[in-house]
């Protein structure tokens, strides 16, 4: 807005070593507000529209932090660090030793380093705001990444491991001595531990936050971030055990076959659990509905509301970042709502004015001019409906009711 034209004056700013601060006059701000705008009641729904605008953005900034905390949480240096150290020294064995398992644990650690900068980006994408390409944004880029962290673990690490254990069964070679293989292999598996709990810690959280067990939240893929770094722990503790045991086999029988082994077995629990990130994340992206007691408790206050008489063709689905769109046909009470507009108007200046018609085209001026104030109170009355969705519900952000 141009303010060159109204009065001025400067005065001393209340903050040390800064410039002189403009002050204008209340009333020259008022009236080139109503020049603006053309009335108070067109200014003050620009108001309410800048509140809720700003309102709006602060939400979206303090969800952005959590989601910035949450994977500061998941993604640490020093997580990164363990995973790059385990790979360096399990390649440095499996180059001494030839050993098939210690193969395995090797594509296994590179597998998880890979993935931690894919879930990177895909958090990191995730968070980019809406534009007009993409008016819901980019939450999905979360199950996107971890979908093609999935299918990384089952073509790299899966087929990989089987090739090298086949291999090993069909071509077998002497192995070196795994004295310092097993040392490797305890140092592993304590670094993948501590992560494993640390995994385990944010699953809890996030299953707590929505108030599911920890077994749904990881079924369900309800952060599919925490699900691979969780899966992939896991797989790579028990991954480290099967390395040993099969290593150990193999000194204690002096014959290459047991480690050969190791590297299929290893392959198929790499196998499994790719196949069940896919599997979740794949469903996600379809379009999976939110639990039902979630659900139940959005309808519930719909149906609540005394201008609702009924619900129908509900809908609510997982959009990602913990944000869902909500979605329902609503059968709305039309004598209550006249009710609520009678409210508003003079009933006597009302008859005046319908005892006042005598031909067919005041008749029709009439109708027009009612039924129109009626449906802006339809109106305002969903964006109402709306608003109290979202604030009883924060993770409901878009919000689509129809009208029957």
């Amino acid at each position: 807005i141009d303010l060159n034209d109204l009065r001025k004056f400067q005065r001393r700013s209340p903050y040390a070593n800064e410039p002189p601060i403009t002050v204008y006059l209340r009333k020259d701000i008022e009236t080139k507000a109503l020049q603006i705008w053309g009335s108070f009641d067109a200014l003050h729904r620009a108001l309410l529209k800048r509140k809720e605008e700003e309102q709006k953005y602060i939400d979206n900034v303090f969800h952005v932090k959590k989601l910035l905390k949450d994977f500061k949480r998941q993604h640490d240096p020093e997580a990164k660090a363990r995973s790059r150290t385990n790979f360096l020294f399990k390649t440095l064995a499996w180059l001494y030793t030839g050993s098939h398992s210690l193969f395995a644990e090797a594509i296994h650690s590179l597998a998880d380093t890979c993935n931690q900068l894919i879930l990177a980006f895909g958090i990191r994408k995730s968070l980019q705001s809406a534009n007009v390409d993409h008016p819901y944004g980019y939450h999905p880029m979360r199950y996107i990444a971890s979908l093609i962290s999935g299918v990384g673990i089952f073509c790299a690490g899966t087929g990989l491991s089987f090739y090298n254990g086949i291999d090993g069964l069909l071509h077998p070679q002497h192995i070196e001595s795994l004295y310092w293989a097993f040392y490797i292999l305890g140092g592993s598996i304590i670094s993948e531990g501590g992560t494993l709990l640390i995994a385990l810690n944010a699953a809890r959280k996030g299953a707590q936050r929505h108030g599911v067990s920890v077994k749904e939240y990881v079924y369900r893929g309800t952060d599919p971030s925490v699900n691979v770094v969780l899966l992939e722990d896991m797989a790579a503790v028990v991954g480290v055990i099967i390395a040993g045991s099969c290593m150990g086999l193999t000194a204690y029988y002096n014959t290459p076959i047991y480690d050969a082994a190791g590297s299929i077995v290893i392959g198929s629990l790499l196998g499994v659990v790719a196949s069940f990130i896919i599997y979740t994340n794949s469903g996600a992206l379809v379009g999976r509905s939110i639990p039902t007691k979630r659900l139940m408790e959005i309808n519930k206050q719909l149906e609540s509301d005394e201008m609702v008489r009924a619900i129908h063709d509900v809908k609510a689905t997982d959009m990602g970042n913990e944000m869902v769109r909500y979605k329902a046909e609503v059968d709305f009470d039309g004598r209550h709502l006249t009710r609520r507009y009678l409210d508003t108007i003079d009933l006597e200046v009302l008859l005046k004015e319908m005892q006042s018609l005598s031909a067919m085209e005041e008749v029709e001026a009439f109708m027009l001019k009612h039924g129109e104030n009626i449906v802006d109170l339809l109106g305002a009355e969903v964006d109402r409906i709306e608003k109290e969705l979202k604030k009883r519900h924060p993770q409901v952000r878009h919000v689509d009711l129809e009208v029957l």
